[in-house]
């Protein structure tokens, strides 16, 4: 069965969907994009994901292309159409198609809004054989950094040179002062040297994750102590653990960056605890919404 995605007000076959040639996403990158983990049916941190939407539209003066609940509801119905489970739904909304011009259509032009559906494995019952290597590379990419933009070139080119030295991740950091921001496609997290979690805060240096956000709550709710504050390579690479999180990845142990064992090469013991409370956030969200 051909897959089925949503295109400005259409369900089509994927194979037949196309957007018009001067859709401003597709000659400027005048778009945001929003990745949401469908898990046994129900959208993990929905609300999470439809307020960063929101805030990155208003950041770039766009509209939201439907009422929220009526966004929601061409979600549900993509997912069911696809009759997915378990996947990734991808939504991005545009500011639609006009004479191409760098500036704001002279007369404002219905917003785009494309959404997909993939299949993916079930959520890792176990940690073993779910973390990975790293590399660090200087961060390329634009001030605004807090807005999920789909202008992705720089993340696109760390994220192959991490490929091609068979990392899972490219761990970005400011070539002024040496400090992490974040994954090219993650958040960062490490537990430092002495033994305190620690991820970079909130500022336009970084995308807001919701799954960094969604995980802080859940230490606060343990009673774990975390520091939102930067830390550099250097304290990366002499960090008792790390990890990332992403809606893709969930909590993934990283065991070597650049080469190097970050303490004994293997999922730490916090990063194990956290992977295992992040997987009952998970649950209760299935139970929350039953």
């Amino acid at each position: 069965m051909s897959r089925i995605a949503y295109v400005n007000g259409r369900y089509l076959p994927q194979r037949d969907a196309s957007v018009n040639i001067e859709d401003r996403g597709y000659q400027f990158g005048d778009g945001i994009y929003e990745v949401v983990h469908l898990y046994k049916g129900r959208f993990i941190d929905e609300q999470r994901h439809l307020d960063r939407l929101e805030r990155s539209l208003r950041e770039i003066r766009l509209p939201m292309p439907l009422a929220r609940n009526a966004l929601r509801q061409v979600l549900q119905e993509v997912a069911q159409r696809n009759r997915v489970a378990e996947g990734l739904l991808y939504m991005q909304v545009t500011r639609g198609v006009s004479r191409r011009d760098h500036a704001f259509p002279a007369h404002p032009v219905p917003p785009a809004l494309v959404v997909t559906i993939r299949r993916i494995k079930p959520y890792p019952a176990s940690i073993e054989n779910w973390g990975g290597d790293a590399i660090t590379m200087p961060d390329l990419r634009w001030a605004r950094r807090d807005i999920k933009s789909t202008n992705l070139l720089p993340n696109v080119l760390a994220r192959q040179a991490a490929r091609e030295q068979g990392a899972i991740e490219a761990v970005l950091y400011e070539e002024s002062t040496g400090m992490i921001t974040e994954g090219a496609a993650t958040s960062f997290w490490i537990v430092d040297a002495e033994g305190r979690v620690r991820t970079r805060d909130l500022s336009r240096d970084i995308l807001p994750g919701c799954t960094r956000d969604a995980l802080l709550a859940e230490l606060r709710e343990a009673g774990m102590d975390v520091l939102e504050q930067p830390f550099s390579r250097n304290d990366l690479l002499h960090a008792r653990e790390a990890f990332l999180t992403s809606a893709t990845s969930f909590v993934k142990p990283i065991l070597h960056i650049d080469g190097q064992a970050i303490g004994d090469g293997q999922p730490g013991p916090v990063t194990r605890q956290l992977f295992e409370l992040f997987a009952r956030h998970v649950q209760g969200s299935l139970a929350n919404a039953a």
